[in-house]
């Protein structure tokens, strides 16, 4: 299975996708804040990042264009994950985000979701 980073400032949403993936057999690394995901991705060399929009201190936004600046991070798949994905699909296209994950999401079928995108 993948490893899979997520970062999601609300405790209850991190707790339930960690265990959601973790259920299906991935290696869930979590974050509730983007401060060290640069560094956590070169570590862990994740399949694909799971990536709140709206986080404390530096938004989604900034921390992806961090991850594409660096040549060790910048072809890591990284995905939107956002309550706002209607109003925010065209911008997130246009950062360079490799698709959108809307929250809230569905127990029922989010792993089923993930395994899609890990292709």
């Amino acid at each position: 299975m993948a490893t899979i980073v997520v970062v999601e400032d609300e405790p209850a949403t991190l707790r339930l996708v960690a265990a959601l993936l973790g259920a299906k057999g991935h290696r869930v690394v979590p974050l509730a804040d983007g401060g060290t995901l640069a560094a956590t991705v070169r570590a862990e060399r994740p399949a694909l990042v799971l990536l709140d929009l709206e986080l404390p201190g530096k938004d989604g936004f900034a921390l992806l264009e961090e991850l594409r600046a660096a040549p060790e991070t910048a072809r890591t798949r990284v995905m939107a994950f956002t309550a706002s994905a209607s109003a925010e699909r065209e911008r997130v296209v246009a950062a360079g985000f490799d698709g959108l994950v809307a929250k809230p999401i569905s127990p029922a079928t989010f792993a089923g979701e993930i395994a899609q995108l890990l292709g």
